[in-house]
């Protein structure tokens, strides 16, 4: 065993929804660990702030305004990634959304919004990065589920969320499965209560923050470090033998 299987200096990455949440948090990760990064989301301010921060000597971030609704989106940034690094190792799908309705109200329009945002802008980008993974030997891809791919919500509803992120659970099985042979890895991240701007209102509410930390074993919200280290892990030649898995980050909130 040698911390060296641990070492993904030099590499180049690819992350979405880099702007804010759990993106933001691998990016950090990411550039702490020597990788070459091209981030993107909607806000570009916010993406060169970033930027700013966690670019360090010897390492390059570019940035790079996108909406994943758009169908050019991910051509573009396996393109820009190839143009600025020469290489392409490993694309993180963290781009999403979310609603909140009772099921039997929820607008169909809204469902598939979230759908084309949490799962059929994914797989452009897997599509893509695969397709310049594949010729030069293989690569690693990494989904963002959710303990809310495998269990049902609580509170006001979330039907298209969860539905999308099953849909992502299944995926990432799938994509494992037929590009193992030209030597790709693809897994997924499933977090559980991390502090986002997506669920600020939970944790604006004592009441329903108190609720939440109940279900979860370990008794706290997650960290950055929690996650970063999952990430780290499942980029790394330590998880080399690892494909077509699901790594639930959440405190032991799935245990249950």
């Amino acid at each position: 065993m040698s911390l060296e299987q641990f070492d993904i200096a030099g590499q180049a990455v690819i992350i979405t929804g880099a702007s804010s949440g759990l993106g933001q948090i691998m990016a950090r990760g990411y550039a702490a660990a020597g990788c070459h990064l091209v981030i993107a989301a909607r806000r570009t301010s916010a993406l060169e702030e970033l930027a700013s921060e966690i670019q360090e000597d010897g390492t390059r971030v570019v940035v790079r305004t996108a909406d994943v609704r758009d169908p050019g989106h991910a051509d573009a940034l396996v393109d820009l990634a190839l143009a600025e690094f020469d290489r392409l190792d490993g694309a993180v799908l963290n781009a999403g959304i979310a609603t909140v309705a009772p099921a039997q109200d929820e607008s169909l329009e809204d469902f598939a919004a979230v759908m084309e945002v949490n799962v059929t802008a994914q797989m452009r980008l897997a599509q893509a990065a695969a397709r310049a993974m594949i010729p030069r030997g293989g690569g690693w891809i990494i989904a963002l589920s959710s303990i809310l791919g495998n269990r049902a919500g609580t509170g006001g509803g979330v039907s298209g969320y969860t539905a999308s992120k099953g849909a992502i659970e299944q995926l990432t099985r799938e994509l494992a499965r037929q590009w193992a042979p030209h030597g790709i890895r693809v897994n997924a991240l499933s977090p559980g209560f991390f502090p986002t701007e997506m669920n600020a209102p939970l944790v604006a509410s004592p009441e329903r923050l108190a609720a939440m930390l109940a279900r979860i074993p370990l008794g706290r919200m997650g960290e950055q470090q929690d996650l970063i280290g999952a990430a780290v892990f499942l980029a790394s030649p330590a998880a080399r033998y690892v494909t077509g898995h699901s790594l639930a980050v959440d405190g032991g909130m799935s245990a249950w």
